[in-house]
């Protein structure tokens, strides 16, 4: 690879991944070992974890030492913990995400890196012409996609064909101008990156992928759908005059006049606050998924994975 080349980390979120991650992290640190070598950093986000998922990438890390975590005791969502992950952005130049159970391959994930050279945010889809899918997702799971999909364009007309796509991919000045907007801790999460990423002026590329739907989805379509729902409105809320939120998404890019807050690591008061914040929205998606179970006598809702 020339000397030149950007550092890349990809963030992982993982909640009780154990029998899925350990394969995930092996191939993705080969590949990019092979062809960025020196620079790539794999970051797994442990969010809440109860069973072995810290031992295996713990064993992960003993052998390939590009692969590190950080531990988050309580469950705060697959938004939480990429919320928490992306602190760590000034560490590189490029910062993506994926899913921990190995939906989008390395190869797939490395060409979102290559179009980043033209966009400040490149995200996989599986809905544009040309992509891949290994594992076609049942007709239901497609249609609730669709209409979700369909919700979210009525409310954020942001032409983005596929908003949940897992792989993601943005530059480290796009992501630290933006970080304070982040307030969705569960898996609309997508959205609120998206919106507050257009809405500060900053270039977002959707390109074919390739996918693979996985066996094992630990997510709930009725409840996890019907949680996303009510986060979206609450955004879209977020974002609207009557709440006070159009003056704070002012344009952010560099230049602008906009008084964005860039990310400081090293003030440990204001990193508990931002944690504090995105515990107690993770808390307050648990009591809305709790009500939503008591209606469909569903009683679990996945962190970590992306549905539809």
């Amino acid at each position: 690879m020339p000397s030149d080349s950007p550092s890349i980390l990809l963030l992982i979120p993982a909640y009780n991944e154990e029998s899925r991650i350990g394969p995930v992290l092996g191939a993705y640190a080969l590949y990019f070992r092979e062809h960025h070598p020196d620079n790539f950093h794999l970051v797994v986000v442990l969010n809440g974890c109860t069973g072995d998922t810290l031992g295996v990438v713990e064993r992960a890390s003993e052998q390939f030492p590009e692969i590190s975590h950080v531990n988050i005791p309580e469950p705060v969502g697959k938004g939480g913990a990429l919320i928490e992950g992306l602190k760590l952005a000034p560490e590189a130049d490029l910062v993506g995400y994926v899913d921990a159970d190995g939906a989008t391959p390395p190869a797939a994930f490395d060409d979102l890196v290559t179009e980043c050279a033209g966009a400040d945010c490149v995200i996989g889809s599986r809905w544009m012409a040309g992509s891949v899918l290994r594992q076609e997702q049942t007709f239901r799971r497609q249609f609730a996609s669709r209409v979700f999909h369909t919700i979210v364009q009525g409310f954020f007309w942001m032409n983005i064909r596929d908003t949940q796509c897992g792989a993601k991919v943005m530059r480290r000045e796009a992501v630290e101008a933006i970080h304070g907007q982040l307030t969705v801790a569960d898996m609309a999460f997508d959205i609120n990156l998206l919106y507050a990423l257009k809405r500060s002026g900053y270039t977002v590329r959707e390109v074919p992928t390739e996918w693979t739907d996985q066996i094992g989805s630990k997510v709930e379509m009725g409840r996890t759908s019907l949680v996303m729902l009510l986060s979206v409105i609450r955004l879209r809320l977020y974002y609207s005059p009557l709440y006070g939120g159009w003056p704070r998404c002012a344009r952010s890019r560099p230049g602008s006049t906009a008084n964005s807050a860039p990310l400081h690591p090293s003030n440990s008061d204001r990193e508990h606050t931002r944690l504090a914040c995105v515990i107690s929205a993770a808390r307050r998606n648990a009591a809305w998924a709790r009500a939503v179970g008591a209606l469909t006598g569903q009683h679990e809702i996945a962190r970590g994975v992306t549905p539809g």
